[in-house]
Formats: C-alpha cells, structure tokens, sequence
C-alpha cells in the first residue's frame, strides 16, 4: 500500500528525531543486511537507514531495493540517510500509546 502524502508527512515528522537504526556498508544491501531492516521494522516500523559513503549504490537506488526486499515503503530518502516505514499488525495498539518507534 502506498502512503498517502499527509501521512508520509507524518511520517517525515516523527523520523526527524530518529537515529539511523541499520547501516549499509562497503559491501551493499546482503541478506544479512535485509535480514536486519526487516528485523527493525518489524518492532520499530519506521527505521531510518544509513548509507556508506563507500557503498556503491546511491541512496535512492538502495533505499527503493531495500524496500522492495522487506516490503516497506520508502518515506523519504535525504542526503545518504533513508527512512522506511512498514506497519506490523501483530503490534498491539491502545488508544495514548506511543507509537514503536518512540518506546
């Protein structure tokens, strides 16, 4: 599903505060590297990413892969930092709570 503009915008707001969560190296997007995305979004759902400057692929490229491998969607992509979102609905959600990425 496609994020509608208001909530990328959203989005864009509560991952300013945000610390990247994984780091692409040298050695690109590797299936341990998606192995750990999925694993942040998973509890997190919005998760920035970091990219290398010694990385090969240039944020957009590997931002729109990533997503693409763990089924996220790509909330905003500045500089060499990505930021991903991807809802897990096994979260349970309470009216007051704080959203996963703020715990």
């Amino acid at each position: 599903m496609a994020l509608t503009s208001k909530r990328r915008a959203e989005l864009r707001a509560e991952a300013h505060h945000l610390a990247p969560t994984v780091h692409i190296g040298h050695q690109g997007v590797t299936p341990g590297l998606v192995e750990a995305l999925g694993d942040a979004l998973r509890t997190h759902e919005l998760v920035k990413v970091a990219l290398n400057r010694s990385a090969d692929a240039s944020p957009k490229d590997a931002a729109s892969e990533l997503a693409r491998f763990v089924s996220a969607d790509v909330v905003q992509v500045i500089g060499r930092t990505a930021t991903l979102d991807r809802e897990n609905p096994e979260i349970e959600r309470k009216s007051g709570d704080l959203p996963p990425w703020r715990r």
